[in-house]
């Protein structure tokens, strides 16, 4: 599943423009899938036969599309004006290596050098509508050969292996969701299950709304990647999940409140086969199954994620034995969800 999670981090998938990730999955699931329906928003619906079948549908979510820029503007100078599409600081920005468009041109983000800068400037962290992308384009008409206004920008961001079993790499937010279930579709499933690749989740779960539309679930799996704080500067008590920690589970967030006696009945199974999880201790955020646990008659939704450092940035930080308990735990569910009476 690493070498799986490798391909799908270096394909770009701004909101919008997710199109390489999903002919990515396409070709992995393919010859594994009893259906596939592209819908009209661009999610990819997989629908895989189990030894046995449900009484209602089970929808497995993960989003494909990461984090990242549309161009908003192109100054006369050849600089690319840039609007974040999905949750980003700033601050994490100046100096960034980036691609940009369809041609996947080299860049890098900047501002005005300190030497231009003035003693009151230097006090506030730069806004997004004081950077720039420089392809090194002479003027405006060269840059425009290369981007337009509506392209899209992303993190030029290499895999690396590093410390103890840690990877970093862009958009592991959410491509590990998206390794996991092209892992279970490729191994099989005990019970018949629907599996949704879907678009826009960083700008309001749109693809997770139309796929829970066409396959109404009584029980939805979101599958995400998620903020782990054991870093410097967080307090332990603050730190919502941890690193070394397993598979994360969700109680609540701002988008959905988990099914109580679904999770406590799914976490003690974990426990009973030796499945490491823990609970995400914060109410932040917001993920698919707010779509999903809403849609015809409602679903009972189950909420896992791996922990992952620095989300929404360039170098997202994953922890390889946390990614095989998700793997894990996401089994245990699609495979004990229905016995719920």
């Amino acid at each position: 599943m690493k070498e799986l999670l490798k391909e799908l981090c270096a394909c770009n998938g701004v909101p919008g423009y997710e199109d390489e990730v999903r002919h990515c999955i396409e070709k992995h699931v393919a010859p594994y899938a009893d259906e596939m329906i592209t819908d009209a928003m661009g999610n990819l619906l997989v629908f895989k036969k189990g030894e046995k079948p449900r009484k209602e549908p089970m929808m497995v979510c993960a989003h494909m599309d990461e984090v990242g820029f549309l161009i908003r503007r192109v100054t006369e100078d050849g600089m690319f004006k840039i609007v974040a599409a999905g949750g980003i600081d700033p601050r994490i920005l100046v100096g960034r290596r980036m691609e940009v468009g369809p041609q996947k041109v080299p860049g890098v983000i900047s501002l005005k050098a300190i030497h231009l800068t003035t003693a009151e400037e230097r006090k506030q962290a730069p806004g997004l509508d004081t950077l720039y992308i420089d392809i090194g384009a002479q003027n405006r008409k060269e840059a425009e050969r290369y981007a337009r206004v509506g392209d899209y920008a992303t993190f030029d961001s290499r895999w690396v292996e590093f410390g103890d079993d840690r990877i970093k790499s862009k958009a592991i937010d959410d491509r590990i969701g998206c390794a996991v279930m092209i892992q279970l579709i490729q191994e099989g499933v005990p019970y018949d299950t629907w599996f949704a690749f879907v678009v826009g989740e960083e700008i309001g779960s749109r693809g997770a709304k139309a796929a829970a539309g066409r396959i109404h679930p009584r029980w939805g799996l979101v599958i995400e990647g998620t903020t782990a704080a054991d870093i410097p500067g967080v307090a332990e008590h603050e730190r919502s999940c941890f690193q070394g920690g397993g598979a994360v589970v969700s109680l609540a967030d701002r988008g959905s409140v988990y099914n109580r006696d679904l999770v406590r009945r799914l976490t003690k199974r974990a426990g009973e086969e030796g499945i490491r999880w823990q609970y995400r201790a914060s109410m932040n955020g917001s993920t698919d199954a707010s779509a999903i646990h809403l849609a015809g008659a409602g679903a009972q939704a189950f909420g896992l994620a791996a922990p992952v450092r620095y989300i929404h940035s360039a170098s997202n930080v994953l922890y390889w034995p946390d990614a095989e308990e998700v793997l894990k735990m996401a089994r245990l569910v699609i495979k004990e969800a229905e016995c719920d009476d």
